[in-house]
């Protein structure tokens, strides 16, 4: 059923192209130039009350993972409107926050997607359809590093952990894990 095409990404591999418009303008995967990696945070949407917990613990953490040599973007499929929402609830003043994210593209990141079902608890109607979380680090070269996607919005990636991690990979050239079929 074509609806249930999904995407399933290998570390070693070339990542999908992402060109996407955020709040600050549009970015592009292709022209980050981070010294060690871009983390890509893939969020529900305004509707997510723990996305816009998880992203206000991003946004206290982008100076470390700036430090350590990791660009930083978070993007989900909704709107312009909605997305500013998002940062003005979560204030949200340094982290790229992307908007628009399409059906194609969360399909090409292995994202699954969700069917909205109302309100939520903060009252925040859901979008008919969203990507459910991802978090995905992607080397210079544009080759996946790591990936960690949910069918929930649930027990996501702590991001001190994160930084840790990218300190020890950095440190030890630890190489990219799961690249067997």
């Amino acid at each position: 059923d074509g609806d249930n095409v999904m995407n399933v990404l290998k570390p070693r591999q070339a990542a999908p192209e992402l060109s996407i418009e955020t709040l600050k303008g549009n970015w592009k995967l292709t022209d980050q130039k981070p010294d060690n990696f871009t983390m890509i945070v893939f969020y529900r949407g305004l509707h997510c009350p723990l996305c816009l917990k998880y992203l206000t613990e991003l946004e206290s953490a982008l100076q470390n993972f700036s430090d350590v040599g990791v660009n930083v973007i978070a993007l989900s499929s909704d709107n312009q409107d909605r997305a500013q929402q998002t940062a003005t609830r979560s204030k949200l003043e340094n982290l790229t926050l992307g908007y628009g994210l399409t059906v194609e593209a969360a399909q090409a990141w292995g994202l699954h997607r969700s069917a909205g079902k109302g309100k939520t608890s903060t009252g925040v109607e859901e979008p008919d359809e969203f990507s459910e979380p991802g978090l995905f680090l992607v080397k210079p070269d544009n080759t996946l590093y790591w990936s960690n996607v949910s069918t929930m919005p649930f027990a996501r990636p702590n991001f001190t952990e994160i930084l840790g991690a990218v300190k020890f990979v950095v440190a030890n050239s630890y190489p990219a894990r799961g690249e067997l079929a």
